[in-house]
C-alpha cells in the first residue's frame, strides 16, 4: 500500500511503501517486470534496475501463479478469487510485506488484497504466504489506481490500508505522492459504509497533507480529532520502534465511510 523513495523524473500514481523503512520497503524492479501501459494519471512509483535476491526469484518463479491475480479491466469477482466470501481488506503499496503478513495471520476472517510493483516485495511476501501457510492473501502486481478503478466494484471493500507510501519528499515532486484527492474521493466510492482508510506515515508535511486531503472528502468522516492513536492490528516494525525511540514521528489516520 506497500512506499519507498524512488525520485528519479522518469516514471511516476500505484503504491510503494517508505523507502526510510527497510522492514516494509520493496526493492526497486527488474527491467522487465512491469511494462507500464498508458495512463492518464500520474503515477507514485518509478521503475529502476535494484536487487532482488535468489529467494524472492524463486517465490515469483514458482508462486505467483499460485497466490496472484491478473490485473484486468474488468471487475474482479473476490468471493471467487478467495474462494470464499469475506471481508476484503486492500493493501496498496506493501513493500516487502512483512505488515501484510502479520496481519493477515492475526485476521483469518478477513480476505487481505494486496497490491504492489516491485519483484523483489512481491517476491518476498510469496514467500512469506509460503512460509506461514496463509491462505487469506491474494496478491496482484499492477499501478493501484488502475486496480481500484477498473477492478474493484463500488462499496465492495472492508477497508484500505496505506502504509507509509513514498513521501517524494521534494516540492517538484508533491503531485506524485499517492494520496490526492482524486485517489481518495475513488477509493472512498469503493468503501463499504462504515468502510475505512487507514494511512501511516513518517514524515510530517505528508501527514499535514494526508488529514487535509481525507478531511476534504464528502463520503469520509475522521475517527480522530486528527491523528489517530497506531491501533493494534498495525504492527510496529523494528525500524519504527527505533525511530520513535529517538524522536522520530509517526502519524496514524483512520477515516470512516459515512453511511
Amino acid at each position: 500500500m506497500n512506499a519507498s523513495h524512488n525520485n528519479s523524473p522518469a516514471d511516476p500514481n500505484a503504491a510503494t511503501l517508505s523507502a526510510t523503512d527497510p522492514d516494509t520497503q520493496a526493492s526497486a524492479p527488474l527491467d522487465a517486470e512491469l511494462t507500464a501501459p498508458r495512463t492518464t494519471h500520474i503515477r507514485s512509483f518509478v521503475h529502476r534496475r535494484g536487487h532482488i535476491t535468489l529467494g524472492q526469484r524463486e517465490a515469483l518463479e514458482t508462486l505467483l501463479d499460485k497466490w496472484s491475480l491478473d490485473y484486468a479491466p474488468k471487475g474482479l469477482d473476490v468471493d471467487a478469487a478467495f474462494g470464499r466470501a469475506a471481508p476484503v481488506i486492500l493493501e496498496i503499496g506493501f513493500g516487502m510485506g512483512e505488515t501484510t503478513a502479520k496481519i493477515a495471520l492475526a485476521r483469518p476472517s478477513d480476505n487481505f488484497l494486496g497490491v504492489e510493483v516491485f519483484n523483489a516485495g512481491v517476491g518476498a511476501l510469496l514467500k512469506r504466504i509460503e512460509e506461514h501457510t496463509i491462505s487469506n492473501i491474494r496478491i496482484i502486481q499492477h499501478d493501484a489506481v488502475e486496480v481500484v478503478r477498473d477492478m474493484l466494484a463500488p462499496n465492495s471493500l472492508a477497508g484500505v490500508h496505506i502504509y507509509f507510501p513514498d513521501p517524494w519528499p521534494k516540492k517538484r515532486h508533491h503531485k506524485r505522492r499517492l494520496i490526492q484527492p482524486p485517489f481518495i474521493a475513488l477509493l472512498a466510492s469503493r468503501l463499504a459504509p462504515g468502510g475505512y482508510i487507514h494511512c501511516a506515515t513518517d514524515w510530517e508535511h505528508y501527514a499535514q497533507q494526508m488529514l487535509e486531503v481525507l478531511s476534504g472528502e464528502p463520503l469520509l468522516q475522521n475517527t480522530a480529532a486528527d491523528y489517530a492513536p497506531r491501533p493494534a492490528y498495525r504492527p510496529q516494525t523494528k525500524f519504527e520502534t527505533r525511530g520513535l525511540r529517538l524522536g522520530h514521528g509517526v502519524w496514524d489516520l483512520i477515516f470512516t465511510r459515512k453511511a
